[in-house]
């Protein structure tokens, strides 16, 4: 034994000896005992988050602290037992079965106005699908005169078929807003790949198509950008590091930008990220902080940070993300955009970085509810076979109409958990459902969701523990000199989770499986703020190592676990700002499969809130010059 293992031993014995090691683990009542109505008994508890923000030097001593095999082991014991994952998780006793990929059967759960497309036929056809969803024109030109609007999807198809644009001149505007926003004084840090020459050989292609009149779909010609998460070829895809593309060459577009391209769509480049998707802020000491549109001092949210950014300043419409713990949903609201992930199988996920398959999920990032709605039926293909369902699910588009919004629509709110956010978000969000319910009659129905917080840590453990499985062999081979400094913390934390406590974590998703599904059985939705503070400040000390704030972080993923955790769908739409004008988005979680129904009070939503939206401090018009 060597001197090393002998003092991990004995620091082991002693400390058990001791009572340090020794942790009382809750016992959890089976799941038909459970009260969700608004009179349960559960107690709610809000995340108490122990640990101090760190940046700089503090990182950097922190991780000295966690790599050292000793002293790493008794501190992130101490971690865990002081955040509740020994109490909650670890040393639970439970007695439901492990449910390890949130696959749901597909269920026809009746849904209002919707178009039934098949997943087999090719994209450009679902995408013409989805144009014939959405509201008439006469309808749209009726509408009250808007403060801001973004650029649409259908505006740029538009202005091709007028001859008013092409998309050679919108790509060479396009490369230099970007150019500006890489500046020195802007140091937007939008992309971390950005190719001129191949964007603008992409535009002469559509160029010449819509002259030709032969163009493939209304995405013929318009920017998309995707996350570097997502194969896209010539790009490498680093998520968010200097050397993952080493290991992994980037030989082939994933399947979700495969169906983009087949569309006629631009892909502008490789959106930046926090790199490996391990953290809240967006802050990438490789690529620099992605910041907000809304206010350049502030985050612009993770991991999708940089997807959120391009589409707020109008770069583009569109923007895909991966969301594997409210990464795509997280900085559409810190952003003011439509932040959209589809039911956990509903988009195929070849050709994603594979670094947590049970959570991870390909999303939208977009200007619109409409163009959320339009990307989504291009990307939405059939089911691949290494992720079957019992029955592949109807893919259905919602007929978006202006004059006649949905009605008799349930949305369920558990009070406490509602409640557990900023005082501006909370007001902000409350009249936004009070507006709702005068608007079209909506109705709010209160429950009870047990158990939120140990599902937080559960899902944290999952994507932390898969995570750790997916970079393993590659670490081997990696100096951790080539890692930023808080992706090291959170690969130290990552890597102390065990099978067993694993297990009980996917034990706690069945729990959960059972608890959102008998909630949705009597509701539509369930409705929250969608994240529990505003985009916090970018400081100084974070531009080397990144930051810890697993404070913020916790307050940022609050309400956001069970659409990643549990496979299900959930959408967010802007409705509003807090008192430094920072954007405040609602968020409602669905039914598995029943994306037509969330687009459909996303819509609504949208319809209620966009005459007080605002322009971001920074905004690149691409029609300007029209």
């Amino acid at each position: 034994m060597t001197l090393g293992c002998w003092i991990t031993h004995m620091l082991w014995f002693e400390g058990k000896k001791m009572g340090f090691f020794r942790s009382e683990g809750v016992i959890y009542k089976p799941v038909d005992e459970i009260d969700i109505g608004p009179y349960s008994d559960e107690v709610y508890i809000s995340p108490n988050v122990k640990a101090p923000r760190m940046a700089g030097f503090l990182v950097k001593l922190f991780v000295w602290i966690l790599e050292s095999r000793i002293i790493g082991m008794i501190i992130l014991y101490f971690l865990k037992k002081d955040n509740l994952i020994n109490k909650l998780v670890s040393w639970a006793e439970l007695e439901e079965s492990p449910v390890y990929v949130p696959l749901h059967p597909s269920e026809d759960f009746p849904e209002q106005e919707v178009r039934c497309v098949s997943s087999n036929s090719n994209p450009c056809q679902r995408v013409q699908d989805a144009v014939e969803c959405l509201p008439s024109s006469e309808n749209i030109s009726s509408e009250i005169n808007l403060s801001f609007q973004r650029w649409t999807i259908m505006d740029y198809s538009k202005a091709y078929t007028s001859g008013v644009l092409t998309p050679s001149m919108v790509a060479e505007r396009f490369i230099k807003a970007v150019e500006q926003s890489s500046s020195t004084n802007a140091n937007m840090s939008f992309f971390i790949s950005c190719d001129a020459n191949n964007i603008l050989e992409q535009a002469a292609e559509s160029t010449i198509r819509h002259k030709k009149g032969e163009t493939l779909s209304v995405l013929d010609g318009v920017p998309i950008a995707i996350k570097d998460e997502i194969d896209c070829a010539p790009y490498p895809t680093t998520g968010g590091t200097t050397w993952l593309h080493k290991f992994r060459s980037c030989r082939n577009d994933a399947c979700c930008v495969e169906q983009l391209r087949l569309c006629g769509a631009i892909l502008v480049g490789k959106t930046n990220m926090h790199e490996l998707g391990a953290g809240t802020s967006g802050i990438n000491p490789h690529y620099g902080a992605t910041r907000n549109p809304y206010n350049t001092n502030r985050i612009s949210g993770g991991s999708s940070s940089g997807s959120a950014a391009v589409v707020c300043a109008g770069l583009c419409p569109v923007a895909l993300g991966v969301d594997g713990g409210g990464s795509v949903r997280m900085p559409a609201a810190l952003c003011g955009v439509v932040g959209f992930k589809p039911t956990f199988g509903r988009v195929p996920h070849t050709g994603v970085l594979p670094l947590n398959w049970t959570v991870g999920m390909v999303g939208v990032l977009s200007g619109t509810v409409e163009d959320a709605l339009i990307t989504y039926a291009a990307i939405s293909g059939q089911l691949l076979l290494d992720q079957p369902t019992v029955l592949e699910p109807i893919v259905k588009l919602p007929m978006l109409r202006t004059d006649t919004f949905i009605g008799d629509v349930k949305l369920a709110k558990y009070g406490k958990w509602f409640d557990d956010c900023h005082a501006d978000i909370k007001l902000c969000c409350s009249s936004a459902l009070n507006k709702l319910q005068k608007c079209y009659g909506w109705e709010i129905v209160e429950v009870t969701i047990p158990e939120i917080e140990t599902m937080r840590l559960a899902h944290y453990l999952t994507i932390g523990s898969e995570c750790t499985a997916a970079l393993d062999h590659l670490r081997q081979k990696l100096a951790s000199a080539e890692l930023g400094w808080d992706a090291r913390v959170a690969l130290s934390i990552y890597g102390a989770f065990n099978g067993m406590e694993y297990i009980k974590a996917q034990k706690i998703r069945n729990r959960h499986m059972h608890f959102y599904n008998k909630i949705l059985s009597n509701t539509d939705v369930i409705v929250t703020p969608t994240t529990g503070v505003t985009a916090y400040q970018i400081k100084d000390d974070a531009s080397e190592t990144g930051e810890l704030d697993y404070i913020n972080g916790a307050a940022l993923v609050r309400y956001q676990i069970a659409g990643n955790f549990l496979g299900l769908p959930a959408v967010t739409v802007p409705i509003g700002y807090d008192a430094a004008g920072l954007p405040i988005g609602l968020q409602f979680i669905g039914r598995p499969w029943a994306e037509a129904t969330l687009l459909h009070i996303a819509f609504a939503v949208q319809a209620v809130c966009k005459s007080e939206y605002r322009k971001p401090e920074v905004f690149y018009d691409l029609f300007s010059t029209i």
